[in-house]
């Protein structure tokens, strides 16, 4: 296999660059820019009359829609696809290659020593983000909170937070690495950019890499910001209030509205969205989500 890698190295090198751009990069700028409505959804007047509703509420509506695109599983596999090809042959061409940082310390080469370890990190990170998010690894989760689409906010606040009653040093500790692992993907992309047009020809002059790098170097600032943004929003977010917020347009959804108080505090069940001590206390004729999403009567003694 590695004789038929180097054999085909030109055609290699070009489809490994190509990979991370398409579709790990743009799977990359639609991701944050997702995420980042956790802070700029604020701004979304049409989302709720508050600043906390308008963030979670546009953060929701956002992982509604890509819940519902036709095909998602097709377009799950082949970004896994193009994520295990890119991955598989950067650890290769990492191990293969060789940095000279040593002797000659030029900006290129450090970059290059960057772009190893950002890869590295980056791997780490994403398959931690996954297996815990996706797959529901909890037992990797502080806390144990398994994320829920139909309650996005308030389950990956808490994931951040190591629980739904404050952050802990363990939730500490899980930010931190989101937020060291978005900076290592949003390096190794942008850097990745800059490389790719040289792979492919595209940049062949010093003048011409030098402006591609500043077009490169504005926009891993701008994902920087929506990233970091992003980390700081779920991290800093009550996730109890976020969950009143979240349920209230599950009900909707449902065709069954509830008024709610922001103010009011619910303590969701872990992957329902649901109270851990069951559901919150209703009275004679109040309309509640089960945890299956269907409305109904809560169940009145006597």
């Amino acid at each position: 296999m590695i004789a038929f890698i180097e054999r085909h190295h030109f055609l290699f090198r070009r489809l490994h660059s190509l990979s991370g751009i398409v579709p790990i990069g743009v799977f990359l700028l639609g991701h944050l820019t997702t995420n980042s409505t956790i802070l700029w959804g604020a701004a979304n007047a049409r989302a709720g009359d508050d600043y906390f509703t308008r963030r979670v509420g546009t953060f929701q509506k956002e992982v509604n829609f890509i819940n519902e695109l036709p095909f998602l599983l097709l377009i799950e596999i082949s970004l896994w696809l193009g994520i295990g090809f890119h991955a598989i042959l950067g650890v290769y061409y990492a191990r293969t290659g060789n940095s000279n940082t040593k002797r000659y310390a030029y900006q290129d080469n450090k970059r290059y020593t960057w772009q190893r370890w950002s890869g590295y990190i980056a791997l780490i990170y994403i398959f931690y983000h996954v297996a815990t998010l996706r797959w529901g690894w909890t037992f990797l989760i502080p806390g144990g909170t398994k994320w829920d689409h139909s309650f996005a906010g308030s389950t990956m606040a808490a994931a951040l937070r190591g629980g739904y009653d404050g952050i802990t040093p363990a939730g500490l500790a899980v930010s931190i690495f989101y937020f060291v692992g978005v900076t290592a993907s949003i390096y190794h992309f942008a850097n990745g950019l800059w490389t790719a047009a040289i792979t492919w020809g595209l940049t062949v002059s010093e003048a011409a890499q030098r402006r591609w790098g500043y077009a490169c170097a504005g926009l891993g600032a701008g994902l920087m910001a929506l990233g970091w943004g992003s980390v700081i929003g779920f991290a800093v977010l009550d996730p109890n209030t976020a969950s009143i917020v979240e349920q209230d347009m599950l009900s909707k959804k449902q065709g069954v509205p509830i008024e709610i108080d922001v103010n009011e505090t619910i303590e969701l069940e872990v992957g329902t969205g649901l109270g851990t001590s069951g559901l919150p206390d209703v009275g004679d004729g109040d309309v509640v989500v089960s945890p299956a999403g269907y409305a109904e009567e809560p169940e009145v003694d006597g």
